[in-house]
């Protein structure tokens, strides 16, 4: 029983991480419709950028403060330069952010080195927390709470606020959304750059646990795209159910049948396309 939750709080930990990357990656496809190969850079770039920070002033705050702004204004940069030039063209966009994310590897390359290395935990989270027989990580569940505040925080976005009401109208129906007078390229651009803030703060969240060295970028996009696969296009809820159902059964497969991890990972994503190919909450 010990094992078994251990292994479950593990899987949550990596969901946790799992739905900071996805999240913005599934709200830019919702509104953009555009499957981003870059995403993954976002999150390895938001480490070094962490990594840059906190070894000057030792503050993972700042660190994290500084990977999103910096992060943001890269994706903010990307979308308005040169992904609107494309439209609604979904093949060059793909083709761009495959560019993008192979210039931001060799970038990471020259700028920070090949060596990998992990972030500085904060003094206060260090040590586990202690339930009977169940010893955990303090920071991995920090990361957990850190994850769910996040969730509640878009959700609220997205259901209570005049952006949030803007933001569904265009998922719904771009071409309607900008006949009512929403300025659908400004709230891409916006929604692009707050996915790629949030992957950068899933890089500073998981940087003391999984670390960082250029290549992360690729390691962990296919699990992100499953997420989304599985969650289903476009949706907020179907994120955070894929980044749990993922978790999950990343953890336990590598933990139980780690020969066959990569099978019990992408077979559940074959067999929500093969029912319901728009997936969990996706719509058609």
């Amino acid at each position: 029983m010990t094992y078994l939750l251990t292994q479950t709080l593990n899987g949550l930990f990596s969901a946790a991480l799992l739905f900071l990357i996805a999240s913005g990656l599934t709200l830019a496809f919702g509104v953009m419709r555009i499957v981003n190969i870059a995403h993954g850079s976002f999150y390895m770039l938001g480490v070094y950028v962490a990594y840059t920070v906190i070894l000057r002033t030792g503050s993972l705050l700042l660190g994290a403060l500084a990977a999103m702004a910096v992060v943001g204004a890269i994706g903010l940069l990307m979308q308005r330069v040169f992904l609107r030039r494309f439209g609604a063209d979904p093949l060059p966009q793909m083709m761009m952010t495959m560019g993008f994310a192979l210039l931001f590897r060799d970038a990471a390359l020259m700028i920070w080195g090949g060596d990998p290395f992990t972030l500085p935990y904060p003094g206060w989270l260090r040590g586990s927390m202690e339930a009977g027989e169940v010893v955990f990580p303090s920071y991995r569940l920090f990361v957990i709470l850190v994850a769910a505040l996040v969730g509640v925080g878009l959700w609220a976005v997205n259901e209570k606020t005049l952006i949030g009401a803007r933001l569904r109208a265009t998922v719904d129906d771009p071409e309607m959304a900008a006949a009512t007078g929403i300025n659908v390229a400004r709230l891409s651009g916006l929604v692009f750059a707050a996915g790629a803030a949030l992957a950068a703060f899933g890089g500073v969240m998981g940087g003391p646990i999984l670390g960082g060295y250029a290549g992360i970028d690729f390691d962990l996009l296919p699990l992100a795209f499953v997420v989304v696969i599985v969650g289903g296009m476009g949706s907020l809820k179907g994120a955070l159910v894929g980044s749990i159902v993922v978790g999950m059964i990343d953890n336990f497969g590598k933990a139980l049948v780690p020969e066959l991890s990569y099978f019990t990972l992408f077979a559940p994503m074959v067999l929500v396309l093969a029912f319901k190919p728009t997936g969990l909450y996706g719509r058609a």
